[in-house]
């Protein structure tokens, strides 16, 4: 299966290629190409694109299938790739904290969600749109640690398309995931041993992900973002960042954009928000933002593609359902990996919210069980990830 995600990439598929058999066109426009008339549409699939109706017609009258664009909502469902904070925060004025809920493309996109859920039940469209769009982040995802993101003058042929098969491919990141709360403050200790934790992974190649959010997410951002600077570095952030403590504070947003004013091309980290938890505004550190309408499939997803890991910072209701999802992903071997599973904060996770006691009960006998770990320092933490690698296991009980 060919997917082209760019005129470029359509072009240079049409000159190298007699047929379009097999082929899916995915959200572009491709009215004034006038080539495609002259060609069969048996096989050819095109996403949300925007055609010419004397070429739709001829293409469609020789078999192409054409998903329709859908029209008044403020994102594109069938987008090719995954967004940047960039992107999301089109429309924020530095100075004016109220322009982010007000004139932003992410809040945009929330308003409209939210509009949705208020009406029972939600508009057929509004949730087709939805998952038309959650689809397409799967796919860029998977495009992503895949490592088969092509050149916008090149196609490329892809398999599966879905977070599930991503944990389940060999891939050519090694992806660990950070979660913790989004309550953290970023003057706590925690928020600085969180972002240097990241920071070191990331300068051992391993690729950093959270939920994308305030809080340690932000940390883990933070720290991937200035692996490729200096070590005082995290002092400026870390002090500049604490004039505004909370995502609440009205410069939260301001000092962040300080921060990436004085240390630019950070290095690279995935965050995974949703905007069921819209009013936590995305962090600005990550390079890559998969953002989902789908909270359940956000969570369980980004759980599933840390084949290299977890690390639990110290989190309350979310971060706790998030350890035990995590516990039956590699309990019942649920992917083909079987992952280390470390918690950051002994007396948190043994005595204040005493979960890992149960995990470790729960995974006596397996192999899990093994790969389990609790630390209270940087260095504790980072060694259970690099000791423990991945175990390439299959779903019959056999590891």
């Amino acid at each position: 299966m060919w997917e082209i995600e760019s005129v470029a990439a359509l072009h240079a598929h049409l000159a190298a290629h007699s047929t379009l058999e097999d082929v899916v066109v995915q959200g572009l426009d491709l009215r004034g190409i006038a080539e495609l008339q002259n060609r069969s549409g048996r096989g050819l699939t095109l996403l949300g694109c925007q055609l010419d109706a004397e070429t739709e017609h001829a293409l469609v009258a020789t078999g192409a299938i054409a998903f329709p664009v859908l029209a008044d909502v403020p994102f594109r469902p069938y987008r090719p790739s995954l967004y940047t904070p960039a992107e999301l925060m089109t429309g924020f004025i530095r100075g004016d904290d109220k322009s982010f809920a007000r004139d932003t493309t992410d809040a945009k996109i929330y308003d409209w969600y939210q509009a949705g859920r208020q009406q029972r039940p939600t508009p057929i469209l509004d949730e087709l749109a939805q998952r038309l769009h959650d689809h397409a982040i799967d796919d860029a995802l998977h495009d992503l640690l895949s490592g088969s993101r092509t050149p916008p003058d090149t196609d490329k042929s892809s398999g599966s398309d879905s977070l599930a098969d991503s944990a389940d491919s060999p891939s050519e990141k090694k992806v660990v995931a950070i979660m913790g709360g989004h309550a953290m403050k970023r003057s706590e200790p925690s928020f600085r041993l969180v972002a240097e934790i990241s920071r070191a992974l990331t300068r051992l190649g391993y690729f950093l992900a959270s939920g994308g959010g305030p809080g340690a997410m932000e940390a883990t951002q933070l720290g991937a973002w200035l692996a490729v600077h200096e070590d005082d570095a995290l002092d400026f952030a870390i002090e500049t960042l604490g004039r505004a403590d909370s995502y609440k504070d009205p410069a939260w947003f301001d000092t962040a954009f300080e921060v990436l004013d004085r240390y630019p091309n950070g290095g690279e980290s995935l965050a995974i928000p949703t905007w069921f938890y819209g009013h936590e505004p995305s962090n600005l550190f990550a390079t890559h933002v998969a953002k989902y309408f789908s909270n359940s499939l956000r969570e369980d997803g980004l759980l599933a593609i840390a084949t290299h890991g977890v690390v639990y910072a110290p989190g309350s209701a979310g971060t706790i359902q998030e350890v035990f999802m995590d516990v039956a992903q590699n309990h019942y071997r649920t992917f083909k990996f079987i992952s280390p599973m470390v918690f950051l904060d002994e007396a948190y996770w043994t005595k204040t919210k005493p979960v890992y006691p149960l995990v470790k009960h729960l995974a006596a006998g397996n192999r899990y069980g093994e790969m389990l770990g609790v630390s209270d320092t940087s260095t504790g933490i980072i060694r259970h990830i690099t000791n423990n690698p991945p175990i390439l296991s299959s779903n019959d009980g056999n590891v």
